[in-house]
């Protein structure tokens, strides 16, 4: 009996805390190399006369195997070790690459000058942060039940925005201490670190923790586990051609656009407009992100269980779309620290929460059986968005003043906000459920055939 608690203990879908806690985890674990990449270095490139369309034209290649996701998510869909469970394999195989990849950061030469090797090695670390992400929200959608997403997607949120402020404020400690190179590599020990939780901790009771422990694979895991590609591709368009997954597809590259572009806006217009270095917008991005984390552990989550997922995600576009507006007309007081501290705080504080409601409205809308592929569609359409977004900021800003540049981009929240109206949860439930109807008996004739 004992040893039974003990295993069901250790496994992610059977207990609450374990899940909070692994999930967590692992987000800080992305929150890390994007910290770094999405703002470290652009804001070190600016600070040394990097142009707006050079840390546009990094930013925009870094984000590009987030974009392409989707290739990941289907493969993942196909082939796993089931008796570790359906996603945890992939999860501790995408964890493994950061590692690496993170460490070979050491063998570019003179990286400020070698935008090419610098680009390929972030490239390659984004690849395989990408891929833990695709594993990570896929073993999400599986064991983290419906009335618990948007509080989950609250603490994981939260926890990524910390790991990325930290390892900004430290990175850029460290660059300027001792060099990109070895700043990335130290670095690496904390993301070395985070991989025992996906070793430890087991999706289903029963489970294998390795290859080589006891263990064995869950019915539940048998049943929703595709056996071909031509299931995958099949069950995947029945359901992304549904109105509210290509609605939500749609929001979501819009979203994404307003993602990039800011994301690589705030180092350039910190340290070229405003005059700051990059130590002064690496501490004050994270202190604000931490706090805007913290409160979307906190409030963000309960916000949307409490007042539902569509209501408060309009609300937080239409905050965004004033704060950013309000940002461009106010010229005059740009140079006030405390005037850009507060835009700061306020974009991230809502950005969290808006992010925290799109992945929880992207759960809801994932059906179990091509749960890690469908998800990764909404995410890639999100990164795609973004990686536009950011190249889009070197373009806009060649070619317009600050004031508007700020405007251009407060046209993406508005556009998502008048898609997202158009979503019906209660319809698209039901669509899904007779889906499921379909596919559980063909499973189960596969499963005695096989």
């Amino acid at each position: 009996m004992k040893s039974k608690i003990l295993k069901s203990g250790k496994s992610l879908s059977s207990n609450p805390l374990a899940r909070y806690f692994s999930f967590s985890a692992l987000y800080i674990a992305q929150g890390i190399p994007e910290g770094i990449l999405f703002y470290a270095i652009p804001a070190w490139m600016a600070m040394n006369g990097k142009s707006p369309l050079e840390i546009g034209a990094f930013t925009g290649i870094i984000i590009i195997p987030w974009s392409f996701k989707i290739l990941a998510a289907p493969l993942m869909d196909r082939f796993t070790y089931l008796a570790m469970g359906r996603k945890r394999p992939w999860i501790i195989f995408g964890q493994l690459g950061l590692i690496f990849s993170f460490l070979s950061m050491a063998f570019v030469p003179d990286p400020l000058n070698n935008l090419s090797g610098l680009m390929t090695v972030g490239f390659m670390i984004s690849f395989f942060g990408a891929f833990q992400d695709v594993a990570t929200d896929g073993m999400a959608v599986d064991v983290i039940p419906i009335n618990e997403q948007a509080r989950a997607n609250g603490l994981m949120w939260g926890t990524k925005t910390v790991g990325i402020s930290l390892s900004l404020v430290i990175g850029t400690a460290l660059i300027n201490s001792f060099g990109l190179t070895t700043a990335v590599a130290l670095l690496s020990i904390a993301v070395a670190l985070i991989i025992a939780v996906p070793i430890y901790f087991t999706e289903r009771p029963g489970e294998k923790t390795m290859p080589w422990s006891e263990g064995k694979a869950h019915i539940e895991s048998e049943t929703t586990q595709l056996r071909s590609w031509s299931e995958i591709l099949k069950n995947l368009f029945r359901v992304i051609k549904l109105r509210a997954s290509i609605i939500f597809g749609i929001a979501s590259f819009v979203i994404g656009i307003m993602f990039g572009f800011m994301d690589t806006l705030f180092p350039v217009f910190s340290v070229q407009e405003l005059g700051w270095t990059n130590t002064l917008f690496s501490e004050v991005f994270s202190i604000l992100s931490i706090i805007a984390g913290i409160l979307g552990m906190c409030i963000g989550g309960y916000l949307v269980d409490r007042f539902g997922k569509l209501k408060m995600t309009t609300l937080f576009l239409g905050i965004l779309t004033l704060c950013i507006s309000l940002f461009a007309m106010v010229t005059d007081f740009w140079h006030n620290n405390m005037v850009f501290y507060g835009f700061m705080f306020t974009y991230y504080t809502f950005y969290t929460f808006l992010s925290i409601a799109t992945f929880a409205i992207g759960m809801q809308l994932c059906w179990k059986t091509v749960a890690a592929t469908q998800f990764t569609l909404y995410m890639a359409l999100s990164n795609m968005g973004r990686g536009f977004g950011a190249t889009l900021f070197g373009i806009v800003k060649t070619n317009m003043i600050w004031e508007h540049v700020f405007l251009v981009v407060a046209l993406s929240p508005i556009v998502m906000a008048i898609l997202i109206q158009f979503l019906c949860f209660r319809r698209h439930k039901q669509q899904v459920d007779r889906f499921d109807s379909i596919q559980q008996p063909l499973v189960v004739q596969n499963m005695i055939k096989d």
